[in-house]
């Protein structure tokens, strides 16, 4: 790619101005960088504090917010770093955000960038940079590949963060007034791998990772296909949420049997708790969240615990019934009147109440698949 010298910092060769680089960084590795942001270092953290119209304060919590580490007064920022400062600061000074809000936008945009910009690196890239030819560095493929697919990884990226927004967006003016915006009624549940860390002492670096991203990519496909949100994911565990239970409930057991079916897979636990949910930064917080995972810790292998208000939302919605009482009471009275029989999905069997630390007594039910429910 050929920028003159006042563009990106090389010239008509490609190569780096070698004043560019800090003493003991590698040329290359300036190089790609250029490539990536498109753009040469001109400014110390304090020159593109004034140049973006804010303090130097705010400039340093911004920019740890995003996750970059103090570089003192290093000439290493761009133009787009200005300009991003001074997006920031103008959204505060508009009044369309306060400084707080500010702040919390770029620490969870680096945070999610930061990972995916990782899992690039790592898993995508390195497989698609193996030097074809002796004597070639791997910085030398990684060059022009990176030139051809960063135009086409970035408009994906924008698509997907937009598809997202709109998904999300949606589900915030479904909610029935202000205060459910952000603390909100919702299904959450924990699917936790029994036995991990008894694999981790047993298994190789590398076929343990395989083993836990097999996991990882299972329980998101799941997860999205049903209708769910993947919060996060922890390694050896998972934890997703749902607007409606019957949605957390068939997630749940389609794990257990999908990794049953799965000879190289653990056993799995899952654990689901139903109420009030206070939501930031894309994670999920509170004695519901709290009470799923102890759930999750108490759940037999391969099978679901779900607390008394999971339980009681399921037969508020028809989902299950109260007992196999009830269920065939219910079958023969809309027998007498010629009617179809009502339709349960799930099947609750409850268990012996027992104290949860920091949480009570609680009693837990067990959820199970009905033999008559269909696929």
């Amino acid at each position: 790619m050929t920028v003159d010298d006042s563009g990106s910092g090389t010239g008509a060769d490609g190569r780096v101005d070698p004043h560019a680089a800090e003493p003991g960084e590698d040329p290359l590795a300036l190089r790609l960088e250029q490539l990536i942001l498109g753009a040469e270092r001109r400014y110390t953290p304090f020159q593109a504090a004034r140049s973006a119209g804010v303090s130097m304060e705010l400039a340093s919590r911004f920019w740890r917010a995003m996750g970059f580490a103090d570089i003192g007064q290093a000439k290493a920022l761009t133009e787009a770093d200005v300009l991003a400062l001074r997006r920031l600061a103008g959204l505060v000074e508009a009044g369309l955000l306060s400084e707080a809000m500010a702040v919390q936008v770029a620490r969870s945009t680096g945070q999610t960038t930061a990972r995916l910009a990782e899992w690039q690196i790592d898993s995508f890239l390195e497989g698609l940079t193996e030097p074809p030819e002796p004597g070639m560095t791997r910085t030398e493929v990684t060059y022009p590949i990176i030139e051809l697919l960063l135009p086409e990884l970035e408009e994906f990226l924008v698509y997907v963060w937009r598809r997202q927004l709109a998904a999300s967006a949606g589900r915030v003016i479904q909610a029935a007034d202000d205060e459910e915006m952000v603390d909100r009624r919702l299904a959450v549940g924990f699917a936790d791998l029994v036995g991990f860390t008894r694999l981790t002492r047993r298994m190789e670096e590398e076929e343990l990772g395989e083993l836990v991203e097999a996991f990882e990519t299972t329980a998101a496909d799941l997860v999205a296909a049903r209708g769910g949100r993947l919060i996060k994911t922890l390694g050896d565990e998972v934890l997703y949420a749902a607007d409606d239970a019957g949605v957390a409930a068939e997630i749940a057991l389609r794990l257990i049997e999908t990794m049953a079916g799965d000879e190289t897979m653990p056993e799995l636990r899952v654990g689901i708790a139903f109420g009030t949910v206070t939501t930031r930064m894309g994670d999920v917080f509170g004695t519901t969240v709290n009470l799923a995972s102890r759930l999750t810790s108490i759940a037999p292998r391969d099978a679901v615990l779900v607390d008394s208000a999971f339980a009681e939302e399921l037969i508020r919605t028809g989902e299950a019934p109260a007992s196999e009482a009830e269920a065939a009471e219910a079958a023969v009275a809309a027998e007498k009147e010629g009617e179809e029989p009502p339709v349960y999905r799930f099947a609750l069997q409850p268990m012996w109440q027992r104290p949860v630390r920091g949480l009570g007594v609680v009693e837990p039910w067990l959820l199970t698949r009905r033999a008559s429910a269909g696929d």
